[in-house]
C-alpha cells in the first residue's frame, strides 16, 4: 500500500509463522507512524545458529536467499538483520541476489557492511534513537535531561549504545545489565570503563561493582528505566514494584498488556516500542535511499535526519494522546493505522 515491505530475518529454533506474522504487522504500523514508504515484513529460519559453523550459516543463508528470489527485491521486499543475523548475513544475501541478477544490487538488503553500500550510523541507530525519543519526552515534560537518573536493562547493540548516549548528554546511568546479570552504582557507572570491560571479557559477569539480577535491576529506584533486552520483562507480577517515572521500550514487547494497565494507574509514563525503537528501521530506510541514488551521507547528516523523523513522530503521538485521552502506546498505534488507512482511502480499490 505504501511501498515495498521491510523487516528483519531471524535465525532461531523457536521462530514460527505466527511470530513472523505478528512482527510483520508490528513493523507495518511502525513504518507508517514514521511515515516511511514501507509495509511490514518478517522472515526466519528455524535453526540453532550458535551450534553452526560460519560455513554452515553462510550456506544456509545463500540457500534461503535463493528460495526467496521470487519474493524479494528493492521495490518489493527488503530484508534486514534481526535475531542471530548481522551485517555479514546481509552481505551474503546481497551477494547471492546480485549474482542471480548479474550486477551488484546493494539496495536489496539493509544493515550490510559499509564497504558494499551499508550506511554509517546504522549499527548505533536504534540505541541512539531511543535516547532521542526520551530527550523529546523530557522536553515536553519540562524535565532537564541531564538531571535524570537512568537504568538500562540490556547492554548489547541497543542498550549499550543508549547508555553511552545518555552519559554523553550529561545524565547519570546508575545500573546496566546483560544476560549475565546487572551492575549497580548509586553514584553512577563509568560507562567508558564498563564498555571496555565488556569488550575484553565478553560480559558484565566479573565487573568490579555491586551485582544484581536482571529481576532486581528493574526494581532499583531511578527516574527513567530503559528496557533494551527481551520481551515480557515487566508483567503483572512486578509492575507494582517498578520505582521510576518513565519507561522507554528499546526492545520489542518488554511490557505485558496487564502490566501496561498497572503502570498507567500508577502514573508511570511508557514510551512505546513502536515509536521508541524505530531508529533502526528509519536509518535502514536512509540506507536504501542512499543505495538507490548511489549517493551517501555523513554520520552527522544521518543523525540529524533521524532526530527530525523521530521528533516529528513523537510530537504527533503526544498531541494525539492529549486530544483523544489515550495512552502513548494506543496513540502510536492509532497514528500508524490512520496513515495506512489514509493511503488506502486515497488509492481506492482496483479494478
Amino acid at each position: 500500500m505504501l511501498g515495498p515491505t521491510k523487516g528483519g530475518i531471524r535465525y532461531d529454533y523457536h521462530v514460527s509463522l505466527g511470530e513472523c506474522a505478528a512482527l510483520a504487522m508490528w513493523m507495518t504500523w511502525k513504518c507508517a507512524l514514521l511515515r516511511l514508504p514501507y509495509g511490514g515484513a518478517k522472515g526466519g529460519v528455524r535453526c540453532t545458529p550458535r551450534e553452526m559453523s560460519p560455513g554452515e550459516v553462510q550456506r544456509l543463508t545463500r540457500r534461503y536467499t535463493s528460495e526467496l528470489l521470487r519474493f524479494i527485491g528493492p521495490q518489493s521486499d527488503i530484508p534486514a538483520p534481526d535475531m542471530a543475523t548481522n551485517e555479514q548475513t546481509m552481505a551474503w544475501m546481497m551477494d547471492t541476489y546480485s549474482m542471480q541478477m548479474g550486477y551488484a544490487v546493494p539496495e536489496i538488503v539493509t544493515g550490510k557492511p559499509v564497504s558494499i553500500g551499508g550506511s554509517v550510523f546504522r549499527s548505533e541507530a536504534t540505541g541512539a534513537g531511543v535516547v532521542m525519543v526520551i530527550e523529546r519526552a523530557c522536553q515536553r515534560l519540562g524535565w532537564p535531561f541531564a538531571e535524570q537518573r537512568f537504568i538500562v536493562q540490556g547492554f548489547g547493540n541497543v542498550g549499550g549504545v543508549a547508555a553511552r548516549e545518555i552519559a554523553a548528554r550529561g545524565a547519570t546511568v546508575v545500573a546496566v545489565s546483560d544476560i549475565s546479570g546487572g551492575i549497580h552504582d548509586v553514584n553512577g557507572l563509568d560507562l567508558a570503563h564498563v564498555t571496555a570491560w565488556v569488550a575484553e571479557h565478553g560480559s558484565l559477569a566479573e565487573y568490579p561493582a555491586m551485582h544484581v539480577s536482571n529481576e532486581q535491576l528493574l526494581e532499583i529506584p531511578c527516574d527513567i528505566l530503559v528496557l533494551a533486552a527481551l520481551e515480557d520483562q515487566i508483567t503483572s507480577e512486578n509492575a507494582g514494584r517498578i520505582d521510576t517515572k518513565m519507561i522507554a521500550e528499546g526492545a520489542n514487547g518488554p511490557t505485558s498488556f496487564e502490566a501496561d494497565a498497572i503502570l498507567v494507574d500508577r502514573g508511570i509514563i511508557v514510551l512505546p516500542d513502536v515509536l521508541t525503537n524505530a531508529g533502526g528501521v528509519t536509518v535502514s530506510y536512509f540506507e536504501w535511499v542512499q543505495d538507490l541514488g548511489r549517493l551517501f551521507w555523513t554520520r552527522d547528516e544521518i543523525r540529524a535526519r533521524l532526530a527530525e523523523k523521530l521528533n516529528d513522530a513523537f510530537d504527533r503521538v503526544w498531541e494525539l494522546a492529549e486530544q483523544e485521552g489515550l495512552m502513548l502506546r494506543s496513540a502510536a498505534l492509532v497514528g500508524g493505522i490512520r496513515e495506512v488507512a489514509g493511503a488506502l482511502a486515497s488509492r481506492g480499490i482496483y479494478p
